[in-house]
């Protein structure tokens, strides 16, 4: 990947986790996204899809959050298949044969591979609530990166989390007392989620410069402080896995794509401080405009596909700052 330019991807679905569970809205249109997804790729070639793909259990079957991802995979397009562990099973026997699997059968179509999703957050419909999760994020990435190796494919394996302000980084001390070489060998890049401005208004955001300090600040403790902590490499990449701002009444779109675009051109400008090579955006549409509640809101588009004025500034950004590629 060339070092001027980002690698855009977005979430393409409406279903998504919630402080008080799981929210979806009308059911998704494959057609509608396709041609959103085309849309905002323009001339460009190469764009990430970000899905996840839950495992609960041996005896579960594994839930997508977007039904049969493979099928956005197209016009230059690949996935980012986030494999998330939801699991309080004693052993990591099924999770481990859960990534082969899942490996075996999607790596024609993946373009990054992520193993656990926000395993430091302690909510149920996150990773961090199941007490293996640590331990299934450093087996998974070793397991993963092998299984890609074998197959011949070069595809970066990490993982994410949100910004940790705890003294005590328990999350990152453990991920550093179980990791080992092999961990660190495998470890293709850490993903960082993160929404300022969203749940902790920024006061004054719209002046020149507050919302910049407040991005390098939560940068600089993650790069420098987090992950560190874990013993990760600074040579390590940074993704931006999730990031996005919603519009429930009060807050306005053209607000929305303002944020956005100054979100992406900070991060942009301050991309080789930082080692930041991916920036996805959390998300395509949302899931029920009709809702009141913030996390229904964050789509570029309403939940009938219409677009907010944020889905052609994204449009532009990724013609402007995207890496290129041919199809075919």
């Amino acid at each position: 990947m060339h070092t001027d330019s980002f690698t855009f991807g977005i979430y393409p679905g409406s279903q998504l986790g919630t402080t008080q569970g799981m929210a979806s809205g009308a059911p998704d249109q494959p057609v509608r996204i396709s041609t959103a997804l085309d849309e905002l790729q323009g001339e460009h070639a190469f764009l990430l899809v970000r899905c996840y793909l839950v495992y609960k259990g041996k005896l579960e079957l594994p839930v997508f959050s977007v039904d049969q991802p493979h099928q956005y995979a197209i016009n230059g397009r690949q996935l980012d298949l986030v494999l998330c562990f939801q699991s309080l099973e004693v052993g990591l026997e099924g999770w481990l044969a859960f990534i082969t699997q899942t490996l075996e059968e999607y790596h024609p179509y993946l373009g990054k591979i992520q193993i656990t999703e926000e395993a430091n957050v302690d909510l149920p419909v996150l990773d961090g609530h199941y007490p293996l999760s640590r331990k299934a994020l450093v087996e998974g990435i070793i397991l993963a990166h092998r299984i890609i190796q074998q197959l011949g494919l070069n595809i970066p394996v990490g993982f994410n989390a949100t910004p940790d302000f705890n003294p005590n980084k328990k999350f990152w001390k453990e991920i550093g007392s179980l990791a080992n070489p092999s961990f660190y060998h495998a470890l293709g890049y850490v993903g960082l989620d993160f929404f300022p401005d969203v749940f902790r208004p920024i006061p004054n955001a719209e002046q020149e410069g507050v919302l910049e300090q407040a991005i390098r600040h939560i940068l600089t403790f993650y790069r420098n402080s987090d992950m560190v902590d874990a013993g990760i490499s600074e040579k390590i990449p940074l993704h931006i896995t999730e990031n996005g701002w919603p519009t429930p009444e009060g807050r306005p779109e053209a607000t929305q794509a303002d944020r956005i675009e100054k979100i992406v051109r900070i991060l942009y400008k301050h991309r080789k401080e930082f080692n930041i090579t991916h920036y996805e955006l959390f998300g395509l549409r949302d899931a029920d405009s009709k809702q009141a509640d913030i996390f229904y809101h964050f789509g570029l588009l309403k939940d009938d596909y219409k677009p907010k004025p944020a889905f052609l500034i994204f449009k532009k950004l990724i013609a402007e700052l995207g890496f290129r590629t041919e199809i075919g």
